[in-house]
């Protein structure tokens, strides 16, 4: 393919960070990259994420892309909303990093050895939801802004723990702040978490099979496209209290009496049980389904936690 590839994204140290993974790959294929930073509404406003709605991190994106002011967007896949934009396409999934959430805390703690009453910072009701239901009596503070401006609440003092996205460290190269790594079944990490979303224009066929063949990481992409699936069927914005994590696995099927190991989707959900917009419980449910059929993995875990009484409120992409 001649000719220059405009990637597109935000102006963060975690977005450039993230870009540059892509862009990498891309010139590693012997593709000339020029990295374009786009501002959005979300780096533009310190409002709290639920005022300022969905997609606060990704429409400029989106709308850059369009109008062919970039020919490809690279974004954090949990940032997007689960509606497909009819323009794009999404070209590429690259090998997701490490999708759980870490702990930093003061003095090296854990969270089960932070006494009750500790203030803990997140922007997410996600993790506000589980850390609730682990019952250390932590009490949880709202809070925004990048890793840094996080990390530093706990290393000034004003918080004495906070919980950030490990994917996001590692890619920051912030590994060494971290205290704790939360397993899944402690804390379920927000759908997509981890992933990233690389879009083109639906008609650019030759920047999507370049994406395709450089990028994309199948098992990733099946992975997300389960846990995003669960995610809309439940109808709930991103910063609702959902958390997924899909994971291939190994399985023993037997065919005309021959067994043989086949690779299969196992995903994990997790959601709130509401009483007035208040959380009341957490309802889990779990399913392994084909590979090739995620989304229908997703929709039926998004059922059995409906029907164990989940509910769940619409809101913006978490942070």
């Amino acid at each position: 393919m001649s000719g220059t590839i405009r990637v597109g994204t935000r102006g963060s140290a975690l977005a450039l960070a993230q870009t540059g993974i892509v862009a990498d790959a891309l010139e590693r294929a012997g593709v000339t990259v020029e990295i374009i930073t786009v501002s959005t509404p979300g780096d533009r406003s310190s409002a709290p994420v639920a005022e300022i709605g969905i997609g606060v991190f990704t429409s400029a994106l989106r709308d850059a892309l369009a109008d062919r002011t970039v020919d490809v967007a690279v974004h954090s896949y949990k940032d997007l909303p689960t509606a497909p934009d009819p323009r794009l396409s999404m070209a590429a999934v690259p090998l997701r990093a490490d999708p759980r959430d870490a702990v930093v805390a003061r003095d090296g703690l854990t969270l089960g050895e932070l006494p009750p009453g500790s203030r803990v910072g997140t922007g997410s009701p996600r993790r506000a939801a589980q850390l609730d239901a682990l019952g250390f009596g932590l009490e949880v503070v709202p809070i925004r802004g990048n890793v840094d401006t996080r990390i530093r609440k706990v290393t000034d003092g004003e918080l004495d723990a906070v919980i950030l996205a490990r994917a996001g460290l590692d890619r920051l190269g912030r590994l060494d702040v971290i205290t704790e790594v939360l397993e899944p079944i402690q804390m379920l990490p927000a759908p997509a978490q981890g992933a990233l979303a690389v879009e083109c224009r639906v008609d650019d066929m030759d920047t999507e099979h370049l994406l395709r063949s450089t990028v994309d990481d199948p098992a990733t992409r099946a992975a997300v496209a389960a846990e995003r699936a669960l995610l809309a069927a439940l109808e709930a914005g991103c910063t609702a209290p959902v958390g997924a994590l899909a994971d291939v696995v190994e399985d023993l099927e037997t065919v005309d009496g021959v067994d043989r190991v086949v690779h299969r989707l196992s995903l994990r959900g997790v959601a709130a049980a509401l009483v007035d917009g208040r959380v009341v419980d957490l309802i889990r449910a779990s399913a392994t389904g084909d590979l090739t059929a995620a989304e229908q993995l997703g929709r039926a875990v998004a059922a059995e936690l409906l029907e164990l009484g989940a509910g769940v409120l619409s809101g913006p992409a978490e942070t």
